[in-house]
This record gives C-alpha cells, sequence and structure tokens, in this order.
C-alpha cells in the first residue's frame, strides 16, 4: 500500500518550488496545503496520513489531535524548535519525530528587526501614502535622529547581538535584561545590563528577542508597558506570547506609548478583523522575521531528505531526541 504522505502551511508555495519531490511522489502520495486548516477540516484532512510535515509551528499538534490519527507513522517539521508539537504524545506511541536545519533566519529576523525599526520611527508607510495621495509631508515628518538614543534589548542571544551591533553603528546606546543576563555578558557586545524596569523606562525603541517559556509568556503586561516612556516605541520579531496583546492593544489606542512593530500575533494568519489592524502608528508584517529563500531552501531541502530516507526504510534522519 502507497503511504499517504499529508504537507501542512506552505503558505509561500515554498517545498516544490525549492526542492525535488520526484522520488518521494513516485513512493507515496503527496498533498501539499497552501492554506490553513482548522477544526473538523484539519482532522479530516489528517486521518488517513502516514506522515505528517509541519512548517514550524504555524499548526498545532496537540495529544487530543495525535490521539484521532491512527495511521500515523511519521513527523517532520521545520527547523530545531516546535513548541506547537506534543513530542511526548507522538513518542508514547513510537512515532519517530525529525526536524530540519536553519538556514540564516537569525540573520534575516536581525535584518526585520532592523526594517520595522527604521519604518516604524521613520513613519515610512504613513509618508508613502502621502505621496501617492498626491500630497506632501505632514506634522508627522519631522522626526528625530537615532543617535544618542537608547535602544533597549530584552534577549541578547544571536539575534539580540546583531541588532544591538547595528544600534551601535547608529550611535545608539544599547541596555539589555533578560533572566540570566550578567553585565559581562552585555558588555562583551557592547550593551549595559539593566533591570526589566530600568530597561522600560530608559528606552526609547524596545525590541524583544527571548525565548517564549511558560516563565516569559506576557511579560510585557498592562504594568510593564505603563513603565515606558509615552513616545517609545515596541517592536516585536519574536514571540507573540511575550506580550500581552489587549495590553498592547489598549497602550495604542491611549498613546500611552509612541508606536508598535508587530511581525508575530497569537493566531496566524491575523484575522480580518484584529485590533492591531486599526491601532494608530502600527507597523504590521506577516511573520517575515524567518521567511527568507536560504532558510526556506534548507527547510524544504532537509524534509525532502527526511522523507526520502523514511519510504526507503532508513534511519530516521536528525530525530527529535
Amino acid at each position: 500500500m502507497r503511504k499517504k504522505i499529508i504537507v501542512l502551511d506552505d503558505y509561500e508555495n515554498s517545498y516544490e518550488k525549492l526542492s525535488d519531490w520526484s522520488k518521494i511522489k513516485a513512493a507515496a502520495d503527496v498533498e501539499i496545503f497552501n492554506q490553513p486548516l482548522y477544526g473538523q477540516e484539519l482532522l479530516k484532512t489528517l486521518e488517513k496520513a502516514h506522515a505528517l510535515v509541519l512548517m514550524r509551528d504555524r499548526t498545532p499538534l496537540p495529544a487530543s489531535l495525535i490521539d484521532q490519527l491512527s495511521h500515523l507513522e511519521y513527523v517532520v517539521f521545520t527547523g530545531t524548535r516546535n513548541l506547537a508539537l506534543d513530542a511526548a504524545a507522538l513518542k508514547q506511541r513510537n512515532i519517530p519525530i525529525s526536524h530540519t536545519e536553519w538556514g540564516p533566519s537569525k540573520d534575516s529576523t536581525a535584518e526585520l528587526t532592523w526594517a520595522l525599526i527604521l519604518g516604524l520611527h521613520k513613519r515610512l508607510v504613513e509618508q508613502n501614502q502621502l505621496l501617492t495621495q498626491q500630497a506632501w509631508r505632514n506634522e508627522h515628518s519631522l522626526l528625530p535622529v537615532l543617535k544618542g538614543r537608547t535602544l533597549g534589548l530584552i534577549g541578547l542571544g544571536e539575534i539580540g547581538s546583531r541588532v544591538a551591533k547595528v544600534a551601535l553603528a547608529f550611535g545608539m546606546k544599547v541596555v539589555t535584561w533578560s533572566p540570566n543576563m550578567t553585565p559581562a555578558r552585555a558588555e562583551a557586545v557592547g550593551a549595559e545590563s539593566v533591570s526589566l524596569d530600568e530597561l522600560l523606562q530608559q528606552s526609547d525603541i524596545v525590541s524583544l528577542h527571548i525565548v517564549a517559556s511558560a516563565t516569559t509568556k506576557g511579560l510585557l503586561n498592562q504594568e510593564k508597558l505603563a513603565l515606558m516612556k509615552k513616545d517609545a516605541l515596541l517592536i516585536n520579531t519574536s514571540r507573540s506570547t511575550l506580550v500581552d496583546t489587549h495590553a498592547l492593544v489598549v497602550a495604542l489606542n491611549d498613546r500611552t506609548i509612541g508606536g508598535a512593530a508587530i511581525d508575530v500575533f497569537d493566531a496566524e494568519p491575523l484575522v480580518a478583523d484584529h485590533p492591531l489592524r486599526n491601532t494608530p502608528n502600527t507597523l504590521l508584517t506577516p511573520h517575515l522575521g524567518f521567511v527568507a529563500q536560504p532558510v526556506f531552501e534548507s527547510f524544504t531541502k532537509g524534509v525532502v531528505e527526511c522523507l526520502e530516507a523514511w519510504l526507503n526504510g532508513q534511519p530516521v534522519i536528525r530525530p527529535l531526541p
């Protein structure tokens, strides 16, 4: 019997464009879905799947769903970490899990972070709209420069460190905080270690680059957002769970902060009536941080490699520990 492989959430139509699926399609039936699936539609699609390919954590795979997939034999996800996958439930059924390599996603996320900072700081979308509407400048055209301003980085890992270097090149002061931050770690990249409250109070721009976890969920809530300067900007290219979305919407509408640039959302794709679509001085992008051609080349080729090995009865490639 031919195996059935279901590939979810290929919004970018990348799998067949960037890798060769001919050997897989010769040995198995493959369905690739380019739009998100939910509820009963998702269950009906997955019920007959022998192998499942997940694009990062776009579609959650909890134990309640796994329990209903009686034919499932193998799962592959892109990247190296999937917080929406119940790995324990799969392992309990002895279903192997593979993942791909990352590619230069940290570089692409750092680039997007600065695109958002500059776009929001310079109000580029608003200024562009003036010209497309046959107008010329407005009261928001007189803007400050970044030199001498303070960038607060919540998290100083590989991405945060890259962002810090650009800030220093602009002549900005960089302060940083994370649960395990030390003065030496901060100093190594030219930053200053401060408390979270101090960071929020001092920074003209706050950018999030910390791992999402149970301890960091809702890190920036109503109380913390209230510490920010009235004209400060918030940038999030990390994870939506780090910020209380309702509190952020209120802060933007009440203009207790200056603006926000957001690339990550509680539910994706972002629903049409989401309040962030209408908050003032808000720049939104559709989770583009890791969406770059070399990253997706690594993703798609890694998936093909894993599936071909599985179909040929070879050892599992890059198994999840």
